[in-house]
């Protein structure tokens, strides 16, 4: 019966990849606007164009407002949310569907509640937002390649919004935003907060200060900020990270089963 289940499986996996195939030109464009992948070993890239194939063919783009999500953008949000999985496989993302691309920024409506029961409502300003259970939320404007965010020099904070928010679907998969992804039991919590809490303590503490990060200070607002803006940061420019702070990066390493600061 297992073996029957198998050939099944890999059937439809098949016809996926068939289904998604991603077509040369378009993949070169695509990797062409994501300098970051330049140095990636060909067997890595084929093997994340694979994954990008099985999540086009396993989520569903919507484009809010009129805006229209064509096969560039589709790929170029695919490929990028694939990064963080490609050691850990698609299923990680099975627990959602959706992908909503808005042309811009988003303005959210807000309501929090502080120490002495005070309603406040404030107006927030997103570039992307994950949610437990779908779908995840993204600004084009800010998720394209060519965005102003994207072209920062040495010093300053790495920027990814699609790896940002599909790090946060992988830190929601235990039903928590906490900074700590879905492990397989409590000793591995513990010891992952164990690494994280301190890393995030020196990370906020030179924020205060004022000190230039490869990691962008919005990460100092909560453990899991700081655990999303690290994987941007991890991806996008690892040798940085792993300068600035080994132990992050090492545990970051152990986590996505990966190495890109040896690319």
């Amino acid at each position: 019966m297992a073996g029957w289940w198998q050939a099944l499986a890999q059937r439809r996996r098949a016809a996926a990849l068939t289904r998604r195939a991603i077509p040369d030109p378009l993949w070169d464009a695509t990797l062409a606007q994501l300098p970051f992948l330049a140095a990636w070993p060909a067997e890595a890239l084929a093997r994340l164009r694979t994954l990008a194939s099985l999540f086009l063919d396993r989520k569903e783009f919507t484009g809010a407002g009129g805006f229209v999500v064509d096969d560039g953008v589709a790929l170029s949000i695919a490929l990028q949310a694939c990064l963080p999985v490609l050691e850990l496989g698609i299923d990680q993302y099975d627990d959602f569907i959706g992908i909503v691309v808005h042309a811009d920024s988003v303005v959210a409506q807000r309501r929090a509640t502080d120490e002495d029961g005070i309603v406040h409502q404030y107006e927030e300003v997103l570039a992307g937002e994950a949610m437990e259970g779908g779908p995840v939320m993204l600004s084009w404007a800010d998720a394209a390649a060519d965005a102003p965010d994207h072209h920062q020099g040495e010093g300053q904070a790495a920027f990814n919004v699609v790896i940002h928010e599909f790090a946060h679907v992988l830190d929601l998969r235990d039903g928590v935003a906490d900074g700590v992804p879905l492990l397989a039991g409590h000793r591995e919590r513990e010891a992952w907060r164990s690494q994280l809490m301190p890393a995030y303590d020196w990370f906020c503490e030179r924020t205060v200060c004022g000190h230039a990060s490869s990691v962008d200070a919005y990460g100092a607002q909560s453990p899991d900020e700081f655990f999303a803006v690290a994987s941007e940061t991890f991806f996008v420019r690892p040798r940085a990270l792993n300068e600035e702070q080994p132990a992050l990066y090492r545990l970051l390493s152990g986590y996505y089963r990966q190495d890109p600061a040896a690319y």
